[in-house]
């Protein structure tokens, strides 16, 4: 059995009963026990981090090479079971899910949004200053049921989830452990809760930092409990009162309280029902400043590497593109959370740094929208369909913005989910929403299983984009390619001299592809001139490479008609336009190579931007080390 060490007992993870603690299989020991087997220290290193130390050490994606040698796993004390244990670096290559730091912070939004159905009205996301350390630390509370002691239990340990209906967010019983240590290094959490007529009060401490520092060889989650039914908290004694007392020494001396006073002093804000959780010890970047920004925007939370989002680097090339929510989202929190979740609540607030964030919804600010209804059917079973709403930004054709806002069970998932991916201008500025509860998400929520269901999704709205714009790209004065009426009749396109040729070709090895799509083929004729044709296909008859085979090519330079002698074609000759051609071809070479080292020399620029504001905030850490070591000398 696989078993989740904490302070004052053994929290049974096999164990799937909803009882009340010391029921359902948990086995409880002395806290006296525990501190035996896992030789805690009694007296251990200051919980405060040196500079030195936390330029190098304070790195998320490095943290896990930092843990100290474990020791020899002991046995199981006499009359215990022998168990599975769960080694702390777990906390963290289970955290390594969390590629955006962002998606992080969504999951514990998940957990206060999950409680609305227990009276929540609000969840508030703060940053607050730790005294210990003069470090930051970020704040989540919620004014929902709270939890019970068995509650906290469960959202300590792994695995466990009571949420199973088709109403709440959380499924995995994994979010809780996963956000909070992909954020810091360290997380407590305040409850308070009313179960069956008792009012109870928790604190538990899940500290990377302690176990690491003590080199534990399991995980250990130092807990206490209060009994406010009768009015004066009373402590909830499960082994004696020194399994009590040793779990609150061990909350003192790791937390940042250090004394019963101000440790308490954390329920006046929550309220006879609610949760709150500070994690600190935030983690640092690579260049040794902390990811999350507090200093930028006083009403804002901000990603310093504004231009990452799981692996991937955006350069927004305008200013235009830099203000739209599509690119705000990857670095701001209040843009993010503002689109988090798909229905607008009635009566909860997302509060971010003490100012209410306002729902946005891109779908209610589309131009010419369209409604499209999509029936996902299985071998197993046939699902709902769920409505696909699609239109053309209010910034279109503008910004060449394009992709498919894709909720699950009112959560946000793939934000602007690029599905058409080209270098033409087909589909830009074309966006849509849809929820998509038939398919399954990613552990992190930031995508989505690859199932057959995903993947027939994913073809069906590559195809409303091509379809939606091949409708609609006349409104911002695009041409749409016309069928002709009778085949052996010139047809002429708007500001084109052009003929609507009657063959269907094939790709030959001499064809070309235009940069929009079209291909164009040198056509040969047996007067010994020579034409260029594009072949454009009608939007009926398009599929999501762009063309199919059987549509009219559209004539660049027709042949000669049979009233014209020689070789001139209003008065200059099939070579002469060839050479026009090539000089144009060309020149738009030259200009797309410029365009190319352009946006290089601009990248080159902004990384050196990033590595000169690296250097600063680098200095200013050191600069504000010496004062403050400086201070303590002189105190």
């Amino acid at each position: 059995m696989a078993k989740f060490t904490v302070a004052s007992e053994i929290v049974n993870l096999d164990s799937d009963s909803d009882d009340d603690a010391g029921e359902g299989g948990e086995v409880y020991r002395s806290s006296a026990t525990v501190m035996e087997n896992h030789q805690i220290p009694s007296t251990t290193t200051d919980s405060t981090v040196t500079p030195r130390e936390t330029l190098v050490c304070r790195s998320f994606w490095k943290a896990g090479d930092n843990f100290v040698n474990a020791k020899a796993i002991t046995p199981a004390a006499p009359g215990l079971l022998e168990h599975a244990r769960i080694h702390p670096k777990f906390l963290h290559s289970n955290a390594t899910s969390h590629k955006w730091a962002f998606g992080a912070i969504a999951e514990l939004l998940d957990n206060a949004v999950d409680e609305i159905h227990n009276g929540a009205t609000f969840v508030k996301i703060d940053k607050i200053d730790i005294v210990k350390d003069n470090s930051p630390a970020l704040v989540f509370q919620d004014d929902g049921g709270g939890m019970d002691p068995n509650g906290i239990r469960k959202c300590m340990s792994l695995g466990y989830s009571s949420k199973k209906s088709n109403t709440t967010i959380g499924q995995y019983g994994n979010g809780f452990k996963t956000s909070t240590m992909r954020l810091g290094a360290d997380a407590i959490v305040f409850s308070r809760s009313t179960r069956g007529g008792k009012s109870t009060q928790s604190v538990g401490l899940l500290s990377y930092t302690f176990l690491r520092k003590t080199g534990q060889d399991d995980v250990i989650v130092p807990m206490i409990d209060l009994d406010l039914t009768h009015g004066r908290p009373e402590p909830i004694i499960y082994g004696s009162p020194e399994d009590w007392s040793s779990s609150l020494n061990i909350l003192l001396k790791w937390s940042p309280f250090s004394t019963e006073d101000e440790l308490f002093q954390q329920f006046e804000g929550i309220g006879t029902h609610g949760t709150k959780v500070i994690i600190y010890n935030l983690w640092l970047n690579d260049e040794g400043i902390y990811e999350l920004s507090f200093d930028d925007d006083d009403e804002d939370i901000r990603l310093r590497d504004e231009n990452a989002q799981d692996g991937k680097r955006v350069i927004a090339k305008t200013l235009e593109l830099r203000s739209h929510i599509s690119y705000r989202l990857r670095h701001s929190l209040r843009a993010y959370a503002s689109m988090l979740y798909l229905k607008k609540f009635k009566n909860f607030k997302i509060i971010l740094r003490g100012i209410p964030v306002e729902q946005f919804n891109i779908a209610d600010e589309l131009r010419h929208p369209e409604s499209i209804m999509y029936k996902p059917q299985t071998a197993m079973m046939e699902q709902a369909a769920t409505e696909i709403k699609v239109g053309f930004i209010k910034e279109a054709p503008k910004l060449p913005i394009i992709g498919f806002n894709v909720y699950h069970k009112n959560r946000l998932i793939k934000p602007f989910w690029e599905v058409l991916v080209e270098s033409s201008s087909r589909g830009n500025g074309v966006v849509g929403v849809l929820e998509a509860n038939f398919i399954e998400p990613a552990h992190d929520k930031q995508g989505f299983e690859r199932s057959s269901l995903y993947m027939r999704l994913e073809a069906r709205l590559k195809k409303i984009i091509i379809d939606y714009w091949w409708s609609h790209c006349h409104i911002f004065g695009y041409r749409t390619p016309q069928m002709p009426v009778d085949r052996s009749k010139r047809v002429v396109l708007p500001d084109q001299p052009s003929t609507i040729n009657t063959f269907n070709p094939s790709p030959l090895p001499s064809d070309r592809i235009s940069q929009d799509g079209p291909m164009i083929r040198e056509i040969s004729h047996n007067n010994g001139t020579s034409s260029r044709a594009v072949a454009v296909a009608p939007p009926h008859m398009r599929n999501s490479t762009g063309v199919r085979y059987n549509f009219q090519p559209v004539q660049l330079n027709p042949p000669p008609a049979a009233t014209v002698t020689g070789n001139n074609l209003g008065g200059k000759s099939a070579d002469e336009i060839r050479q026009e051609n090539l000089q144009l071809f060309m020149k738009c070479e030259e200009y797309i190579k410029k365009g190319n080292e352009t946006e290089q020399t601009v990248r080159n620029l902004e990384k050196e931007l990033e590595e000169a504001k690296s250097k600063c905030a680098q200095l200013s850490l050191l600069v504000n080390a010496k004062k403050k070591a400086m201070q303590q000398s002189l105190s």
